[in-house]
């Protein structure tokens, strides 16, 4: 065993061991082609989601988007607002208000996968007019051109379905309306 142990410790220890040999010089007039590296960039999306999960709002550069679940704002397959609905509107209007910097405002509605494409496209166009047409009401700054569209499923947050299986809480989140604005320098 010891000897074998020092074999190797003269292994390491050796003078070829501690200064390996330099690697050959370039020939003088050697000349290689040179590529640039390009990576892809992708953009950090920070979510900020309320503890209830109806809400969340969502930067991407100077666009803000504030979610917020149909379940909060309608009856289930109707698009006339409740009164829960008009007290989180006021707070989403206070704050176009106060960080918005004017222009379109868009106002978009989505459904989750159940039922069937026509009907989804049409509810959520009735939802996002009548949120549109409640924000008139309660934005102040006047400059805001509001521009309601309906997306029906064709644009889930999170998979309706995973496994396989329908995921409840998924659908309640793809069931939403957004409002899209440009924040102010």
């Amino acid at each position: 065993m010891f000897r074998s142990l020092s074999v190797a410790l003269a292994l390491v220890l050796s003078p070829t061991v501690l200064s390996p040999t330099p690697s050959p010089a370039p020939p003088v007039n050697a000349t290689g082609p040179v590529e640039d590296l390009v990576l892809p960039v992708e953009d950090i999306i920070g979510e900020v989601e309320s503890l209830d999960g109806t809400e969340s709002e969502t930067k991407l550069g100077k666009q803000v988007t504030v979610a917020l679940t149909s379940d909060v704002l309608f009856a289930v397959d109707k698009w006339v607002l409740t009164a829960e609905a008009r007290k989180r509107l006021q707070e989403v209007a206070r704050k176009i208000d106060a960080e918005g910097a004017g222009g379109v405002v868009k106002v978009e509605g989505h459904t989750d996968d159940q039922g069937t494409d026509a009907y989804n496209v049409t509810l959520s166009q009735r939802r996002a007019q009548a949120v549109q047409q409640a924000m008139r009401g309660l934005l102040t700054g006047g400059d805001a051109d509001l521009q309601a569209k309906g997306y029906g499923e064709s644009r889930p947050k999170v998979p309706n379905i995973v496994d396989g299986k329908p995921v409840a809480a998924n659908r309640a989140k793809n069931r939403r309306v957004e409002l899209v604005f440009t924040v102010k320098q």
